[in-house]
């Protein structure tokens, strides 16, 4: 069973920025952060495979990068520029295979975090 550990959330004002930081606890071939607002359904934020071309959701181009330490299969989501519609329940999520805009595709899901933008 894959463990993922979240950190990174909290409350920032439009402009501002928050780095997130997903840890696995064993190598998976996909590992994505997603989000959820109340009322939507999870959305992809950016998902990652250790090969291959990445998911990046349009509105998080231009303004929110990843990194991926794959010797410590950790995905790091820097969200910068943040706006309120940015506010969210973050969730980072894995598969072992192929990445998937589909959340329900994912096996793996972490706890979620809180990001809160205020205008």
């Amino acid at each position: 069973q894959v463990q993922l550990a979240e950190s990174g959330g909290g409350s920032v004002q439009a402009g501002g920025s928050l780095r997130l930081t997903c840890v696995a606890s064993e190598f998976v071939y996909c590992m994505a952060w997603f989000r959820q607002t109340p009322g939507k359904g999870r959305e992809v934020v950016v998902a990652n495979p250790r090969i291959g071309s990445t998911l990046v959701a349009d509105f998080a181009k231009g303004r929110f990068t990843f990194t991926q330490d794959s010797a410590k299969n950790t995905l790091y989501l820097q969200m910068n520029n943040l706006k309120p519609e940015d506010t969210a329940s973050y969730y980072c999520a894995a598969l072992r295979g192929t990445c998937s805009w589909n959340w329900a595709s994912y096996a793996y899901w972490g706890q979620g975090t809180q990001v809160t933008v205020s205008s």
